[in-house]
């Protein structure tokens, strides 16, 4: 009878164990080593980094403070603007409601539409008087929380690029950013004239071609209106980064992040609606869901100034661009300091004769 022999087994096939694929068992990577592969994969997002950056520089700390600010600053300051519009525009009607408008589509929940779901009655604003006792308050209010609100957005930006504090004249800082928001409200009431001028101008297009008081026209005028608040929001966190906060970002950086928050800041507004119907719907709340709803709302916003801020902050650091040749050159020093203070052996590894000579 024949004797059959098996064959040996080679190495590489012992080496593959229970799986019998001849291969080592070192060059299949485990779950666990996929995983954090592509941990470290989504890790390198910018994205991702900048959500860290923001997170470590106590950015969602910020601007719920910058939230809390803002609810006080916003009324202070659309009273004195109206008090000062009604004494500037008595006879131009059609540009006080497109101010209404632009302030009702910049924040929702904050003019009352006639449903009663808005904090201000367009009424009173209309009649509002800088000269009355009312409008008196309103301006000392201004001028304390607008430019407290500014003070605090400089330093909330500043510290996500990892700068320390404007030092300097306090008399010569707000001065400075009474002339930034005296900036801010002009920029509004032009936004409100090319407001009034884009729809106009549609409207007479739209009436030549006979398509005006169609879904055609309602849709064009919309997207007129979001163009306008559009390029006024990426103007005004532009001058927010470079001017209020004094950071010598590159234009081509400041430019990407100045779009994507207004980008940011636009999508907020569009949908504001579904974002707030949910947080202010609860009936214990309804006597001041409004506050409520337009506290979530700035918070929101300050969020999105904030990591606008922070994408152009890593940007730069990815980029190795210097904003403050001063402070970089303190910490070189203290890093050589540090590298130095670690390289000098201990006197442990000296020795007796290397402590002696030492001293």
């Amino acid at each position: 009878m024949a004797e059959t022999r098996s064959a040996p087994r080679s190495l590489s096939a012992e080496q593959g164990g229970a799986r019998g694929d001849g291969m080592p068992e070192a060059e299949h990577p485990g779950i666990g080593a996929r995983i954090g592969a592509l941990v470290q994969r989504v890790m390198r997002w910018r994205a991702v980094r900048v959500l860290m950056h923001y997170g470590s520089q106590r950015g969602p700390i910020l601007a719920s403070g910058l939230a809390y600010q803002a609810i006080f600053a916003v009324f202070a300051a659309i009273w004195v603007g109206f008090s000062i519009a009604g004494l500037v525009l008595t006879g131009d009607v059609g540009l006080r409601q497109s101010l209404i408008a632009i302030l009702s589509e910049s924040v929702p929940g904050l003019i009352d539409d006639g449903t009663g779901g808005g904090a201000i009655d367009p009424e009173d604003l209309l009649n509002a008087g800088v000269f009355r006792l009312s409008g008196v308050i309103a301006l000392v209010g201004l001028l304390v929380t607008a430019l407290g609100w500014l003070a605090s957005a400089r330093d909330a930006v500043r510290a996500l690029f990892g700068l320390p504090a404007v030092e300097g004249n306090v008399l010569l800082l707000r001065l400075k950013d009474l002339g930034l928001a005296v900036g801010f409200g002009a920029l509004v009431v032009l936004s409100a004239v090319l407001s009034v001028v884009g729809t106009q101008a549609t409207d007479l297009v739209l009436g030549l071609v006979g398509l005006r008081e169609t879904p055609i026209a309602i849709v064009l005028s919309r997207i007129v209106s979001l163009v306008v608040m559009f390029a006024l929001d990426a103007v005004v966190l532009a001058a927010l980064y470079r001017v209020l906060a004094g950071v010598p970002i590159p234009f081509a950086r400041l430019r990407t992040g100045a779009l994507l928050g207004a980008a940011g800041l636009g999508a907020l507004k569009v949908l504001s609606g579904v974002l707030l119907g949910g947080a202010t719907s609860n009936p214990l709340l309804a006597s001041f869901a409004v506050i409520i709803g337009l506290l979530i709302f700035f918070n929101l916003v300050c969020q999105v100034i904030l990591i606008a801020a922070a994408w152009i902050a890593v940007g730069v650091e990815d980029a190795a661009i210097v904003l403050d040749p001063e402070l970089e050159a303190k910490r070189l020093e203290a890093a050589r300091a540090l590298v130095a203070a670690h390289s000098e052996p201990s006197d442990e590894k000296r020795g007796f004769w290397g402590r002696l000579l030492r001293r």
